[in-house]
C-alpha cells in the first residue's frame, strides 16, 4: 500500500498520518510554525513500512514503538533521541534505531530535519536475525551508514522508497514485497552488526548451495534463503564462497542465470521474447538483464534471439 505525498492541514492530522502509517506517538510542537512545511509519505513492503517524514517545525516525539523496530535515517538535518537513558544524535550518514516496546524520546527534531523511517516488525527481524547470524541479538542504537555495508543498505531502501513513491509496479505484488522485505532486513542486519570470527565453513556447505542454485536458478533467492539451505548463517556462507569459490553466492547465482538465459535465447522459438526468457530465469528488470548479458557475452540478448 502506498499513500501519496501529503501536506497535512493541521497538527492533529499530521500526527495521525504518521501514527497510522509508522508508529503511534505523542507529538509536541515547540515552535509556532504552521503545517505548511510538514510532509508525510508512506509505503508498505510486507512487514516493512517506509515513511518519509518532515514536520517543518521544531518538535519532540515520544513513542514506545510497539511491536517493531524504527530505523530513523536523517535525509537532512540531524536527530537527537534518548532511549533507556542513552542519548544518540544522528546526522546525515547515520541512523538511529528505536527498539520495540521501549520508550524513546526524540528531543531534537527541528524544522530542517527530514527522515526516511524504516519500520520493521519485530518477529520478522528476529527471524531474519537467526537466519543471518545464527543467534539472537538486538540492533545497536545507532548505525553508521558510511561503511560499505551501511551505504549499500541505504541505497537499497532509498531506491525502494523512491520507486514505491513514483510507480510501485511489480513491487505491489505480495510475493515480490516479501522477497524484498527479506533482502532489506538481511542487509540491515549485516550493516548493523560487526563481523565476528567464525569457523571456516566446510566445502559441503558451498556445494549444497551451488547445487540448489543450479536446480532452481529462477527462484527469488535471498541471502537468508541460501544460508538456510546451507544450514549456516549468511556471514559463514559468504566466507565459505569467498574461500572456496572466490565469488559471492549472489555472483554465482547471476552467472548461472545468465548461462541458462543464454542457452534459452539460442534455442528459443520465434514467438519467445527476451523479457519472457529473462523472467523465466529470475531477472525482473529487463534493462539490468540486458546490461549483464552484454557484459558477459559481448552482445545484446535481442540480437542472439533474432540470430
Amino acid at each position: 500500500m502506498v499513500t501519496p505525498r501529503v501536506v497535512p492541514t493541521d497538527w492533529g492530522a499530521a500526527s495521525r498520518l504518521v501514527a497510522d502509517a509508522y508508529f503511534p506517538h505523542t507529538l509536541t510542537r515547540l515552535s509556532r510554525d504552521s503545517t505548511a512545511g510538514a510532509v508525510v509519505h508512506t509505503a508498505e513492503l510486507g512487514p516493512i513500512r517506509l515513511a518519509g517524514i518532515g514536520w517543518g517545525a521544531d518538535v519532540t516525539v515520544e513513542s514506545a514503538h510497539p511491536g517493531g523496530y524504527a530505523v530513523n535515517i536523517p535525509i537532512s538535518g540531524h536527530l537527537t533521541s534518548v532511549t533507556a537513558g542513552v542519548e544518540v544524535t544522528s546526522p546525515v550518514g547515520w541512523a538511529t534505531v528505536c527498539p520495540p516496546d521501549t520508550d524513546t524520546h526524540i528531543t531534537g527534531w527541528n524544522r530542517a530535519c527530514r527522515i526516511l523511517g524504516v519500520g520493521i516488525d519485530r518477529a520478522h527481524l528476529d527471524r531474519e536475525m537467526l537466519r543471518v547470524l545464527e543467534t539472537e541479538r538486538r540492533l545497536p542504537l545507532q548505525i553508521d551508514l558510511t561503511t560499505p555495508e551501511g551505504a549499500s543498505w541505504l541505497r537499497l531502501v532509498t531506491s525502494l522508497a523512491r520507486q514505491l513513491s513514483d510507480d510501485p509496479g511489480v513491487l505491489s505484488n505480495p510475493l515480490v514485497a516479501e522477497h524484498l522485505a527479506g533482502a532489506v532486513t538481511s542487509a540491515l542486519i549485516l550493516a548493523a552488526t560487526p563481523a565476528a570470527p567464525a569457523p571456516a565453513p566446510r566445502p559441503r556447505i558451498v556445494k549444497r548451495v551451488l547445487d540448489a542454485l543450479q536446480a532452481d536458478p529462477g527462484r527469488a533467492w535471498t541471502a537468508g534463503d541460501m544460508a538456510e539451505c546451507a544450514g549456516v548463517g549468511v556471514r559463514r556462507l559468504q566466507e565459505g564462497f569467498r574461500r572456496h569459490v572466490g565469488r559471492s553466492p549472489s555472483e554465482c547465482l547471476l552467472d548461472i542465470r545468465l548461462e541458462r538465459a543464454h542457452e534459452e535465447l539460442v534455442a528459443a522459438e520465434p514467438s519467445r521474447t527476451v523479457t519472457d526468457i529473462a523472467r523465466q530465469w529470475g531477472f525482473t528488470h529487463p534493462g539490468r538483464f540486458a546490461a549483464a548479458y552484454r557484459g558477459r557475452y559481448g552482445t545484446s540478448p535481442s540480437q542472439v534471439l533474432r540470430g
